[in-house]
């Protein structure tokens, strides 16, 4: 996220509201730490976040609207534009650091873009593989560990 104005009191209210807001697919990570969240900004008096589904067709992106609607208006925040942006796509290499531990201690293996294969987020081993290309949700991958054997979810590089 390039949190735009986010030094002036508007925008900081606006991060910190929506670091509040889990993924509704994997709660133990919230939309900013997943990138999700593009871009907060201030034009002409009108304050606004822009939001980004992980992928065209998500369906979570409406419940993640409501969510970002929600977490505005408890704040105080009704004013608040939400907009939602596809181009550039998301991609994975916008999950933050916290984000990708996170995934991990979920059981979820964080992407690793430079890296073809998977750590197993249960034991760690990088004796791993895909063994379908379909996981939990249609950005997820289903892998599993050839040491403890436990599959898990990966999110596919993209």
């Amino acid at each position: 996220m390039r949190p735009v104005n986010a030094a002036n009191e508007v925008g900081a209210q606006i991060a910190e509201a929506l670091s509040q807001v889990p993924d509704p697919e994997i709660p133990a990570v919230s939309i900013v730490e997943l990138g999700i969240v593009r871009e907060i900004g201030l034009n002409d008096g009108v304050s606004w976040v822009s939001i980004t589904p992980t992928y065209t067709g998500c369906p979570a992106t409406d419940v993640i609207r409501q969510n970002v609607r929600v977490a505005l208006d408890q704040a105080g925040l009704e004013a608040v534009e939400i907009r939602t942006v596809l181009t550039p796509p998301w991609s994975t290499e916008m999950i933050t650091l916290e984000g990708r531990e996170k995934l991990l201690r979920y059981g979820i293996a964080p992407p690793e873009p430079a890296s073809g294969q998977a750590a197993c987020p249960r034991c760690g081993s990088r004796n791993t593989m895909e063994i379908s290309r379909f996981g939990s949700t249609p950005c997820k991958a289903l892998w599993q560990c050839k040491e403890c054997r436990e599959p898990f979810d990966r999110f596919k590089c993209h």
